[in-house]
This record gives structure tokens, C-alpha cells and sequence, in this order.
């Protein structure tokens, strides 16, 4: 019979080998445990180096659903690499990933990534392959008995400048903006820039 009123007739078929197909994770807190030792393993393996891995660079997610946020990216591109002065290959050696694939499209990534580099460099401490004899920029016994393991998950902090904008009422310039003509013309002016110069230097 129904629980109260007008409603279905329960009919539940519980003929079947439930049993079989129940699937449990009792293995979970073990699981956490052993990532967790994994990690802690990892990190003294790897020191005195950062716990996260290299430095990666700050890029915008893809679509325009999400352009607006920055994550970490592959690796540094080369041109971000050349405007802080530094040489691929020693990039590499030094903790810092590099992606020959990715290109910048704004001046303002080379500069918000080769800011980034310089920031690294600044706090880097480089270990000597022999401390009898270290080289130029190489750190001191001093430097490296102070040393600290990084464990910050993204080596330098990412600061998303982004903020949501609340509602407002639009000013009277954006009222009178017409989008659709700025947009045309713009296009016209990329497509038929070279026609108006030739055209301009004929009447001249």
C-alpha cells in the first residue's frame, strides 16, 4: 500500500544479487595515509629543492566562459625567458619549466611572467656541485646552512587580480557605445588598412 494518499503502489524488486554490485572504499583512510607519507617522502627526496615541482608560469584559462582567471601553466615561453634574462637550457637546470610550444599574445603576460622569473631568482639559492669550490652565484656555507624547503603547492604564491564587478547603472559613454559599428569598423579598419594608406599617399 501506499505511504499516505493518492500515490504508487510500491513495488520494489529486491530479487537480485545486490550484494554483487555494492562498491566500497573502506581502503580510503589508508589511502590518505599513504599519499600523505608518499608526499612527506617526496619532499625530503627531492630537498632541498621545492616541494611543488618547478616554477610554472600564470596563463588565462581558454574560452571565453573562463578567460578571466589565471592558473598555472606549463612552462615558461621563450620570449618570457629572454626578457628576464635568462638561457633556456640553464632555466631547466635551475627549477624553472620551460614550453617552447607557448606564445604571448599580450605584452602584458611577458611582463606579469618575466616579473615572476625575477622574483624566483631573487629568493634562489643555488647549491654547489662542490662546496670546496663554489662558483659565481653559487651560495655560501652560510646561505646554505640557512636554507628553507619551499612548501608552498604553487612555489610563488599566484595573485589573481580578477574580481567580480557589481551590478551598476551605465554611464551615459557606454549608453551611446554602439558595439555593432565599433566592431565593423575595426574589422574594415584590419582588412583594408593597406587600400587607405595607398589611397591617402596617392592624394598627396
Amino acid at each position: 500500500m501506499p505511504s499516505k494518499r493518492n500515490q504508487m503502489v510500491p513495488n520494489a524488486h529486491f530479487h537480485k544479487h545486490w550484494q554483487n554490485y555494492v562498491k566500497t572504499w573502506f581502503n580510503q583512510p589508508a589511502r590518505k595515509q599513504r599519499r600523505r607519507k608518499a608526499r612527506q617522502a617526496k619532499a625530503v627526496k627531492i630537498a632541498p629543492r621545492p616541494v611543488a615541482g618547478p616554477l610554472r608560469p600564470v596563463v588565462h584559462c581558454p574560452t571565453r566562459r573562463y578567460n578571466m582567471k589565471t592558473r598555472l601553466g606549463r612552462g615558461f615561453s621563450l620570449d618570457e625567458l629572454k626578457a628576464a634574462g635568462i638561457n633556456k637550457n640553464r632555466a631547466r637546470q635551475i627549477g624553472i619549466a620551460v614550453d617552447h610550444r607557448r606564445r604571448n599574445i599580450s605584452v602584458e603576460s611577458v611582463q606579469r611572467n618575466s616579473q615572476r622569473l625575477k622574483e624566483y631568482l631573487s629568493k634562489l639559492i643555488i647549491f654547489p656541485r662542490n662546496p670546496n669550490k663554489p662558483k659565481a652565484g653559487e651560495a655560501t656555507a652560510d646561505e646554505m646552512s640557512s636554507a628553507v624547503q619551499c612548501t608552498n603547492p604553487t612555489v610563488i604564491t599566484v595573485k589573481d587580480d580578477w574580481q567580480k564587478e557589481r551590478a551598476r547603472v551605465p554611464t551615459k559613454e557606454e549608453k551611446d557605445f554602439k558595439a555593432y559599428v565599433h566592431h565593423r569598423m575595426a574589422r574594415a579598419r584590419r582588412r583594408l588598412h593597406g587600400k587607405w594608406e595607398a589611397k591617402k599617399n596617392a592624394a598627396k
